[in-house]
C-alpha cells in the first residue's frame, strides 16, 4: 500500500504543472477509488451497465482531464475525486432516465439509488436539491458528497472538511433533512 507521503508528492508534482504525474498516482489510488466505487455500485440490480471498473476509469480520466490540478492533499484529491464520481453518477442518471422517464419516488439517500437505471429519477431528484443547498450552505453539500458519493467515513469527512466528527454528523442530519423536503415538497426547501 503506498504511503500518503507517495500520494503528497505526486499531487505536489501535478500542482507544479508535471502532467505525467497523475499517470503515476493512479495505481496508487486505484485500490482506494476501486473499493469507494464498489460501495457505491454495490446494491445494484443483475444486468446493469455500469460497472466498478467503469466508474473508476471514468473517474480517473474526469481528473486526468482536468485543466485544474491544484490538490493541496490526498483529503483534498479523494473530495475531488467524490464530486467526479457524483457527475458522473448523475450523468448515468440522465441517460437512464432519458431512455425510461422515472417514477417520482422521493430520495432517501440509499445507496442502492447509486447506479440503478430504475431509480435514476432519485439520483437526478438528488443532484437538483443538492445544487439548491449549494446556495444556502456549500459544507453540506460537501458533506453529502463525501459521505454518499464518495464513500468516506464519518472521521474521514471531518479530516478532509477541517471540522469535528460531531459537526460532520450534524451537517449529516441536516443535509438529509433538507434534501427530504426539497424533493417531497414538506415545508419548503429550508437548512434546518
Amino acid at each position: 500500500m503506498p504511503g500518503e507521503s507517495d500520494i503528497t508528492s505526486l499531487l505536489a508534482a501535478l500542482r507544479d504543472g508535471d502532467r505525467s504525474a497523475m499517470d503515476r498516482l493512479f495505481p496508487l489510488v486505484y485500490r482506494e477509488f476501486h473499493g469507494r466505487a464498489h460501495q457505491q455500485l454495490a446494491r445494484r440490480r443483475p444486468g446493469e451497465t455500469l460497472s466498478t471498473t467503469a466508474l473508476v476509469h471514468e473517474t480517473y480520466l474526469k481528473l486526468a482531464g482536468s485543466s485544474r490540478h491544484s490538490y493541496e492533499d490526498r483529503l483534498h484529491f479523494f473530495a475531488v475525486a467524490s464530486r467526479a464520481m457524483r457527475q458522473i453518477l448523475v450523468d448515468y442518471a440522465r441517460r437512464n432516465a432519458a431512455e425510461k422517464r422515472g417514477s417520482g419516488r422521493a430520495i432517501t439517500l440509499e445507496p442502492d439509488a447509486i447506479g440503478n437505471p430504475d431509480r435514476s429519477d432519485e439520483l437526478l431528484a438528488l443532484d437538483e436539491a443538492l445544487e439548491q443547498l449549494q446556495e444556502l450552505d456549500p459544507r453540506l453539500v460537501q458533506t453529502v458528497e463525501l459521505r454518499f458519493f464518495g464513500g468516506l467515513s464519518v472521521e474521514e469527512t471531518a479530516d478532509t472538511l477541517g471540522v469535528s466528527p460531531r459537526t460532520v454528523k450534524r451537517d449529516w442530519q441536516r443535509a438529509r433533512a433538507f434534501l427530504f423536503r426539497s424533493v417531497s415538497g414538506h415545508d419548503g426547501p429550508e437548512v434546518p
